[in-house]
């Protein structure tokens, strides 16, 4: 994000950059208080699990949901925020703009959660009435995770990479006038976020959604491969991590953080 801070920078421009990058920071340290405390009780919640079903902790839609925006907020604010600063700047007499264009992209992150949550869901119900299944539904977790390393590195992943690494390109070939256009703008944004990302957060279901230490790493990922200079090779380095893990998880299911021994 440092690449924001351009000297020469008129005060006005970096008194809104900045006021946008504090309300970002803020709401993601809250996001993160958030999680870890109902991380706490979701390992609470899976000690009475029978030995090698799935921890996975969805619980009901609501708290799942209230979850998701908290998770979302937490891990995707920090890599959102120059894209969201960009913007700003050019629309820094229209804070509401701002804001619509924020909360859309968040949104398109809620419908993914429903993805993910319909995912949880089925694992669980699918381990709870199989027993072949419950044995099993690891390696298919070790599946997924390679699965996630592999599209670290297909054309689709690098032009997604490409917009969401690129705000001043993304700002000026996706520009719309207006607050409908914050909307549609925030939107197409959340669609390049969702494109790059989708895997490595549906990993969270294996993994646990409410593990702290996948979300970390993550969130590091993203953070790393969206911001950071050297982005596309992180991205490479974590498709070979996710394939050597899924493989590992594939052949040894007891790896996986969520099957409870």
């Amino acid at each position: 994000m440092g690449r924001l801070s351009a000297p020469g920078v008129p005060p006005v421009i970096a008194k809104q950059r900045n006021a946008i990058l504090f309300a970002l920071i803020g709401l993601a340290a809250i996001g993160w208080y958030v999680v870890a405390v109902r991380s706490g009780g979701s390992r609470a919640m899976g000690d009475h699990m029978m030995r090698r079903t799935p921890d996975l902790t969805m619980g009901s839609a609501s708290l799942f949901f209230t979850m998701w925006v908290a998770m979302m907020v937490a891990m995707m604010f920090p890599a959102a925020a120059p894209m969201v600063v960009m913007y700003g700047r050019m629309r820094r007499s229209d804070p509401l703009s701002v804001s619509l264009f924020t909360g859309s992209y968040l949104a398109l992150w809620v419908v993914f959660g429903a993805i993910a949550f319909a995912l949880g869901r089925f694992v669980e119900t699918q381990a709870g009435r199989s027993m072949w299944f419950a044995d099993n539904w690891a390696r298919g977790g070790g599946v997924l995770l390679i699965l996630a390393g592999l599209y670290q590195l297909t054309p689709l992943k690098d032009v997604c990479l490409r917009h969401c690494r690129t705000p001043m390109a993304f700002v000026m070939t996706h520009w719309k006038d207006g607050r409908s256009g914050a909307i549609r703008m925030g939107t197409r944004h959340g669609l390049y976020c969702v494109g790059c990302c989708w895997l490595l957060f549906l990993v969270l279901v294996p993994l646990g959604v409410m593990n702290i230490a996948a979300m970390i790493a993550v969130t590091l990922v993203v953070f790393g491969e969206k911001v950071l200079p050297w982005g596309r090779r992180i991205a490479q380095l974590a498709a070979i991590g996710l394939v050597v893990y899924g493989a590992l998880v594939a052949v040894r299911p007891g790896l996986l953080p969520t099957t409870v021994g």
